[in-house]
């Protein structure tokens, strides 16, 4: 009754260094998921991106989501490794009569197109 009475809950050294680990590593791991090592285009495994993120010194801030401190990590990471934002692959199907002029609105979007395939409609990979 007290805790609810006068607001909030003490939590322990230790619960908040364990809590701000788990974010660290939640952090890297979407940084890990979302990018890729230019030069060869895999992606890097998630405790390289661990001490990447040790070596720039990066310190987990609580009230922050751990998906906008992965961009901020990104960011970072650019200075000093070769990373980029893994490409997306997607695919399309759009109706015949109209895949002229949706793939002529989306094409600046795409960096490379795979296949294309006009039948019945347009699939573009």
């Amino acid at each position: 009754a007290q805790i609810l009475s006068k607001g909030e809950l003490q939590v322990s050294d230790k619960e908040r260094h364990t809590q701000l680990e788990q974010m660290f590593r939640d952090i890297a791991t979407i940084v890990a998921d979302k990018c890729v090592n230019p030069e060869t285009k895999r992606p890097y495994t998630v405790i390289l991106i661990e001490r990447a993120m040790k070596d720039i010194h990066y310190s987990v801030k609580p009230h922050k989501s751990t998906k906008q401190q992965a961009l901020e990590v990104i960011r970072q990471l650019k200075e000093t490794m070769e990373i980029e934002r893994a490409h997306m692959r997607l695919r399309f199907l759009l109706p015949a009569k109209e895949g002229k002029k949706l793939k002529e609105k989306l094409k600046p979007l795409i960096k490379v197109i795979e296949n294309e395939d006009f039948h019945e409609q347009l699939e573009m990979v």
